[in-house]
């Protein structure tokens, strides 16, 4: 077994080998990978038995191919720290496998400054950002935070759609006439209203309310998490953001500057009980009070990011989430721990709020908050009026 495997993530391992197969010429389809990596989780990467009958067992779909995959497994398990030379047939010509990573500089040698050859080079690459999208955020390394930073930017996180009460031009017939621009068509053809303009109710996105918990618990991922946050109220779009600890504290002002470190250093100094305790109950209450009553949660989406973990009473967080449900058009409740498996809600605080929760959903990578984008702008409800995930 390679040295480097046990100081890879099973994931990107699964990744690597996936691709170095598909450039010996078996067809690989994302859906093995994925089970690949998952044996991978199950059996450890300890025994090289284990892991070559692992390998087999989800990758390998044609018996013509066993052949290529045990050659592949030897090159790749056994000399991967190295250029390495596959032979798909009995007699040349060979063909040599070259692995490299996407996140290389330009300035480390590779194939092209190795020594000439005449024997077909497959340059084979893995990508550190495929990896670092379904990696858990506690175990990222301050690097990675910053490349994560990145990738959260790019993604639009804006409410779902709802009717508004202004009017705009519709393009057929409604039962809103339009006067002004028709009378202004029936002008310009000598006062004959030719042509009958109509209106519709315009939309616009849903305010959307973040309440990130910064407690102990939350802390491998708050960190993280706080740049989902950042990210999504520097869009410009209608955000509101909230840090939950013993307090309660408003950060959409410190955290709408465009500059992560200067945003992210405002947020910091503004939080003062990161890391400490957590009143879930107490802190909702106070948003239900002072800011959810008077309008900011009302038809708004909010959405909770909070391992459910809480020292104060939970019939108080109970009956603030049922205020705050009652208030605004959806609740989606984010938990890290989610993932994990034989998870199930069982601390005091998660299990008093999931009652009122109208969507459970993963936090714990830009993967889940990729899915959690596409939860919050999702308008299907099933019949009870909940919503369909």
């Amino acid at each position: 077994m390679m040295s480097a495997a046990s100081t890879r993530d099973g994931s990107e391992i699964a990744v690597a080998f996936s691709r170095v197969l598909r450039g010996a010429g078996v067809d690989v389809p994302t859906s093995s990978t994925i089970a690949f990596s998952e044996a991978l989780a199950a059996t450890g990467l300890g025994h090289r038995d284990t892991t070559y009958w692992a390998g087999r067992a989800t990758l390998v779909r044609r018996p013509e191919d066993h052949d290529l995959y045990d050659r592949a497994f030897k090159v790749f398990w056994d000399h991967a720290s190295a250029t390495v030379e596959l032979v798909l047939d009995d007699e040349p010509p060979r063909v040599t496998l070259a692995l490299d990573d996407d996140d290389v500089g330009d300035d480390v040698d590779g194939p092209d400054q190795a020594d000439a050859t005449d024997d077909e080079v497959i340059e084979l690459r893995f990508s550190t950002t495929e990896v670092l999208r379904r990696k858990d955020f506690a175990d990222y390394t301050p690097e990675e935070l910053v490349e994560a930073q990145q990738m959260m930017s790019n993604l639009r996180l804006v409410g779902a759609p709802r009717k508004s009460l202004r009017l705009t031009a519709a393009d057929r017939r409604t039962d809103t006439p339009d006067l002004r621009r028709t009378i202004r068509a029936a002008m310009r053809a000598g006062g004959e209203p030719i042509r009958r303009h109509y209106q519709r109710p315009s939309t616009r996105n849903r305010r959307l309310v973040l309440l990130l918990d910064v407690s102990g618990s939350m802390e491998p991922y708050a960190r993280a998490l706080i740049r989902f946050v950042h990210a999504a109220v520097a869009g410009r779009q209608k955000v509101e953001a909230f840090a939950l600890g013993t307090r309660l504290t408003r950060l959409t002002r410190e955290l709408s500057s465009r500059d992560p470190d200067e945003a992210l250093s405002r947020a910091a100094k503004r939080v003062s009980d990161y890391g400490g305790g957590t009143r879930l109950g107490d802190g909702l209450k106070v948003f239900n009070d002072e800011w959810g009553q008077r309008g900011m949660a009302r038809g708004a989406i909010v959405v909770v990011l909070s391992d459910g973990w809480d020292r104060g009473d939970p019939e108080v967080l109970g009956e603030q989430m049922q205020r705050l449900q009652r208030a605004a058009h959806k609740v989606v409740w984010v938990n890290p721990l989610k993932v994990t498996p034989g998870y199930a809600p069982l601390a005091r605080g998660m299990a008093a709020a999931l009652p009122f929760v109208d969507a459970f959903v993963e936090g714990h990578s830009i993967d889940a908050i990729e899915e959690l984008s596409r939860v919050v702008s999702d308008t299907s409800r099933d019949g009870s009026g909940r919503l369909v995930t």
